[in-house]
Order: structure tokens, then C-alpha cells, then sequence
């Protein structure tokens, strides 16, 4: 029988839709970051970084740009015979079929995978999150408190600690107590969504907790570890972690790359992060371009100005055009003499000669709120912009959209275009 140490278990099938248009047809952990990777690629170099060959990604929402994106695990040295990377997709069984139903239910489903290697730990990780974590050390700390569970934290501001799952300890690390996403929290010791399960101990809480529906980590597993009075410690992590789950979290992300000194460092040396790149031509920069304090990649062409932005592979930003505090992903192309600012661009957008985006005055936004604000603007995959139109803020826009969409030329701040066969 394969025998592993520890094996990780990637939950990528999350839908993301704090992302708004950006994952109307990806999942999440596919969406592009920092110009050439997408964000799954920080957990999957995480994992062979540290030691960890065998890894199961658990896709659902919109997998094919995920599915594609892995393939057979060839970038981050996962084209193993035996481990490697799997790709789980919910699937047909004869008793029953069902979607995965909570991150809990996702790994319960996957029993049998698990099993088949026989590991004496389990690693769950989100598939969502920038961040550079050696697992190795996490497992040692693990291991050296005889530990049933541990789970990563890091210390949260009090005022954002209600977002997360908060643990109390003693002084030695031990959890006393678990709380998720608490009203009045306690503590601001905040769970990373990251675990390591002793395999005995997480395979007897999933099947005691088959029945509970949506069965979640911070909701069910934990607390039902806890009540039995399994060893639970707090694995205190103090670097860099960012969960780009909104829009305005994303594009900062983005941003903190492009800094003097940046806290997410994409060029060390000893810990590199690895992707599934196109086999692309250097990027091309005309003599009479512009280009300060950004990441350009590779196959752009630039003959416009572009400032504290991050630019993805293939992007054409045509003569006239600025581009200052943006993110303009992979395929984009901008205008002459069109000009954007604080705005997220995704794949494959063409934008027309002469436009504004990004201007006026600060209105909510009367799609969502909640996911449109900050004062972004946010265009989706494939989206069409006309020649000689000018774009508020905390504007959406997702699909190929005409002059008409646009009264008298301006799409005033807070409005929003969504185009009826795009929005599947």
C-alpha cells in the first residue's frame, strides 16, 4: 500500500462571488494576480516548496479555466506516478449524488482518495489566498505538541476579527476556546482557513459529521474536535497573508506588489511561485512609452504611459493611452488616447480609442454595494467598451456593450451594464 506522511487537500470550488464579474465564468482560485500567475498558483508552489507531493485540488464552480490551468501538474513538479496533483470534481456514486456541500462535506466526499494513500496527516488549504507558508515547519510544530489538530492563525486588527473564526489559547499555545465569525469577539487570533488533522482524527469527525448539511470546517469540525477534547493548538503565523476575497482587498494585493519595498516579495530567490505560462514573446516598449513603478509581462506591448499598474501577458496599451493604478489582465487591449485609472480590467477586454475610465464623482454603486465600491471600477472577461465614452466610479460592466448603453456618452458612477447573455 502508498504510504505519505502528510497529503494536502486544495479547496478551489468556491463560486467567489465577492469578486463580482471577475468570476462570472472562473472560479475564483483561477482568476488572474500579479500579471502572469492566477491565485491558486500561491498554495500549489506553497506545497512543493515545502516538501509535499501529493495534493488534491477540489474544484466545482466553473472548473474548466481551473481544470486547464493545473492540467497534469507540470509547473509546480506535481507530474508524479504516484502523488502528484488530482483534480476532484463532485461525482455520480451509486448510493447517492450530490454537489459538494460545505468545505467539510467537499473532503468527506474524497474519503476514498485520501485513504488511498494512507497518510498519518492531512493538510486542508484554501484555494484563495496570497500568502508563502513552509508547511514543513507548521507539521514539526504539529508534531512536537503531539497535536490532534492545529490550525494556523495570525494576529487581526479588533475591528476585522468578526470576519474570521477567533481562537482563544493558553500560554502554551493550546486552543481554549473557538469562535466563528464571532459579533463581539474576544480575541483577534484569527484562523487562516489552514489545518493540519492527525488523518485518524479528521476521518472519524467527517464521518460522525456525514449527516450535518453544508458541514463546515470553523462551523462543525473544529467545534466537534474541540468538544471531544482533542488536542487543538493555535500555529501562530506572522507573515504575509492576504485573502483577496473583494474587489478592493484584490486590487490592494495587486497594488502592495508595485510598492518601493513590497511586503509580498514575487522575486525571492529560494521560495519562487510557479504557474502554467503561455510560451510568449518579451515584452515590447516603445521609445516613446512611459512605464514607472509597474509589472509589466511578458508579450505586452506598451506605446502608451502606464503608472503603478500591473500588466498582464499579451496587453496592448496603445499610443496616447494612461493607465495609472490598474490591473489589466492577460489579452486586454487599450485605446489610443483612452484613460484609465483605479480600475480592474480582465482577460481579453477591448477598450475603444478616446474613453475615460474612472471619472466624476463618488456614487454607491445600484448593482451591489456591497461587492462595487472603493471607488473601482471593475470590466469583465471579453467585455467590449466603444470609442468616445467616459466610465464613472464603482461601475460594473460585463459584455460586449454599444454606444447606446451610454447616455449622452458617460456611464455615471454607480451604474452599471450587464449584458443578459453574459451574465450565465
Amino acid at each position: 500500500m502508498i504510504k505519505k506522511e502528510m497529503i494536502a487537500m486544495l479547496l478551489a470550488g468556491g463560486q467567489g462571488s465577492r469578486l463580482g464579474v471577475l468570476t462570472q465564468k472562473m472560479a475564483k482560485p483561477a482568476v488572474s494576480f500579479g500579471g502572469k500567475y492566477r491565485i491558486i498558483d500561491f498554495p500549489l508552489s506553497n506545497c512543493i516548496n515545502s516538501g509535499i507531493d501529493t495534493v488534491g485540488v477540489l474544484t466545482q464552480y466553473q472548473p474548466l479555466r481551473l481544470n486547464a490551468h493545473i492540467g497534469i501538474g507540470i509547473p509546480w513538479d506535481l507530474d508524479r506516478n504516484i502523488g502528484g496533483v488530482t483534480v476532484l470534481p463532485p461525482y455520480e456514486r451509486s448510493d447517492n449524488s450530490e454537489w459538494y456541500s460545505g468545505t467539510a462535506n467537499a473532503i468527506y466526499q474524497n474519503l476514498d482518495y485520501i485513504d488511498s494513500y494512507n497518510p498519518d496527516y492531512v493538510l486542508i488549504l484554501s484555494g484563495d489566498h496570497i500568502y508563502k507558508m513552509d508547511y514543513e515547519v507548521m507539521l514539526d510544530y504539529h508534531k512536537a505538541n503531539k497535536a490532534d489538530v492545529t490550525i494556523a492563525t495570525m494576529s487581526v486588527p479588533y475591528e476585522e476579527a468578526s470576519r474570521f473564526g477567533i481562537v482563544l489559547t493558553d500560554e502554551d499555545r493550546k486552543i481554549t476556546e473557538f469562535e466563528e465569525k464571532p459579533e463581539h469577539p474576544r480575541g483577534n487570533l484569527a484562523s487562516m482557513g489552514i489545518y493540519i488533522f492527525s488523518w485518524p482524527v479528521l476521518r472519524e469527525a467527517l464521518v460522525k459529521m456525514s449527516d450535518v448539511s453544508n458541514c463546515d470546517f470553523g462551523k462543525h469540525i473544529i467545534p466537534y474536535c474541540h468538544e471531544k477534547g482533542m488536542r487543538l493548538f493555535a500555529y501562530e503565523f506572522n507573515g504575509y497573508w492576504k485573502d483577496v476575497g473583494t474587489l478592493t482587498s484584490y486590487w490592494e494585493a495587486n497594488m502592495e506588489l508595485i510598492s518601493l519595498i513590497p511586503v509580498f516579495n514575487l522575486y525571492e530567490e529560494f521560495w519562487k511561485i510557479y504557474t502554467n505560462t503561455d510560451i510568449l514573446p518579451p515584452q515590447y516598449i516603445s521609445e516613446n512609452a512611459q512605464v514607472d513603478h509597474s509589472i509589466i509581462s511578458e508579450g505586452a506591448e506598451i506605446y502608451g504611459e502606464v503608472y503603478s499598474s500591473v500588466i498582464g501577458a499579451g496587453v496592448v496599451i496603445e499610443s496616447g493611452a494612461v493607465v495609472r493604478d490598474s490591473i489589466i489582465m492577460k489579452n486586454a487591449v487599450i485605446g489610443k488616447n483612452t484613460k484609465v485609472e483605479r480600475s480592474i480590467i480582465a482577460e481579453s477586454v477591448k477598450i475603444g480609442d478616446n474613453v475615460t475610465v474612472n471619472c466624476g464623482e463618488d456614487k454607491p454603486s445600484k448593482y451591489d454595494a456591497k461587492i462595487y465600491s472603493g471607488g473601482l471600477v471593475t470590466i469583465g472577461e471579453n467585455s467590449y467598451i466603444p470609442n468616445n465614452v467616459a466610465i464613472g466610479k464603482n461601475v460594473a460592466i460585463l459584455g460586449t456593450t454599444v454606444p447606446e448603453d451610454y447616455p449622452n456618452g458617460f456611464l455615471d458612477s454607480g451604474e452599471y451594464i450587464i449584458k443578459a447573455g453574459d451574465a450565465r
